[in-house]
């Protein structure tokens, strides 16, 4: 199974429900949306109410990624928004354990992202209580960074943490994924492909999507 979540960081913001909605068209099964609070990274970007215009433009699966200092308080915004998925990061300064325990309450998916430097071990307290993992490829805040491969072990350890807890947790890349480099990330036990640049700076957004899955062989 190969998933592409084209993110809206590498869209035109002019024109963003457009973009959504031709994204979906081309096959896109889930949207990665960034959010980003200027503390937890030094960028910005959007908040729920851009979440909640552009959720009539699609029927796809909105992958919301918290890149926030508090995604607890945050939560529920995102929710009402039309979040199907939040994402938050291990290193952000909260209650990993009752920001899980918030997120599921709400009804939704709850996935823990990793940034570069941080090992594999840190998701492993709550591999039994999570339904994704995100492994950042680049260091999170801006888009158009370069794949950084010796990030494939550590997805391949999460993959084995994942496998010896006999769950169905996603493994899910962000950061510079593009033809060349989603084979990689898939064949060490990725399922869900963030892409930025490669699908929404190319001409055919139907064959940039196609391009990945084929990459990997599927």
């Amino acid at each position: 199974m190969v998933i592409v979540s084209p993110s809206i960081l590498a869209s035109d913001f002019s024109r963003l429900g457009e973009e959504v909605a031709a994204v979906y068209k081309a096959g896109a099964e889930w949207i990665h949306i960034d959010v980003m609070d200027g503390h937890f990274v030094p960028n910005i970007t959007l908040g729920p109410d851009i979440v909640k215009s552009i959720r009539p433009h699609s029927d796809a699966f909105f992958d919301v990624h918290l890149m926030i200092d508090d995604p607890l308080f945050y939560a529920e915004s995102f929710k009402k928004a039309g979040a199907e998925l939040i994402t938050f990061h291990v290193e952000a300064p909260c209650d990993v354990k009752e920001t899980i325990s918030k997120i599921k309450e709400l009804g939704l998916k709850v996935g823990i992202s990793v940034k570069p430097k941080t090992p594999a071990d840190a998701v492993k307290p709550y591999i039994n209580d999570i339904d994704l993992v995100l492994v950042m490829t680049v260091e999170p805040g801006f888009g158009g960074q370069a794949f950084m491969a010796d990030m494939l072990p550590k997805i391949r350890e999460i993959k084995e943490m994942i496998n010896e807890s006999g769950r169905d947790v996603l493994i899910e890349v962000d950061g510079g994924i593009s033809p060349q480099t989603a084979d990689l990330v898939y064949e060490a036990g990725t399922e869900v492909l963030v892409a930025g640049s490669s699908v929404f700076r190319a001409e055919d957004y139907k064959k940039a999507i196609d391009d990945l899955i084929n990459a990997c062989g599927k």
